[in-house]
């Protein structure tokens, strides 16, 4: 039975307000998986950019491979998306709009083996809906701290 591994962005949910979701593949290189099925990876500073059509995650750290040789990766690199053409074209479209960016949520390996990112069309919060957030989860964590003392 496999170890299920999911790198999670826990900061994303806290700074950006999600619009639509997509799965897309990654492309690595042997090193690279072989650390992540380690959970050797983080992907909290980073964000994906367009370069000539094609969707690139920029500043995800997958660590160095402790076993590599000399043909070990770089620990921070572009790793390119793989998205149907269809939804490539839509996310460019509405890239193009003022304030949306693209963030990945999480990094994870899915039954057949193969890594996978789960990526938002995102716009960025204001200061005054962060605090919207923290009261409600405040609220949230009160009403179950009463219910369970019943």
């Amino acid at each position: 039975m496999q170890r299920m591994i999911n790198i999670l962005n826990k900061r994303a949910k806290f700074d950006y307000e999600f619009l639509e979701k997509y799965d897309a593949g990654i492309v690595l290189t042997g090193t690279e998986i072989k650390s992540i099925r380690l959970g050797k990876a983080s992907i909290t500073e980073s964000f994906c950019e367009f370069h000539d059509g094609e969707l690139f995650v920029i500043n995800s750290q997958v660590e160095e491979y402790l076993y590599g040789t000399h043909y070990n990766h770089k620990a921070k690199s572009e790793r390119k998306l793989l998205l149907n053409k269809k939804e490539l074209k839509s996310l460019e479209k509405s890239m193009q709009n003022k304030g949306l960016t693209i963030i990945p949520l999480r990094l994870y390996v899915n039954e057949k083996g193969y890594a996978k990112m789960e990526i938002a069309l995102c716009r960025g919060k204001k200061t005054y809906d962060k605090r919207e957030t923290i009261k409600d989860r405040d609220t949230k964590r009160e009403i179950d701290r009463m219910k369970k003392s019943f």
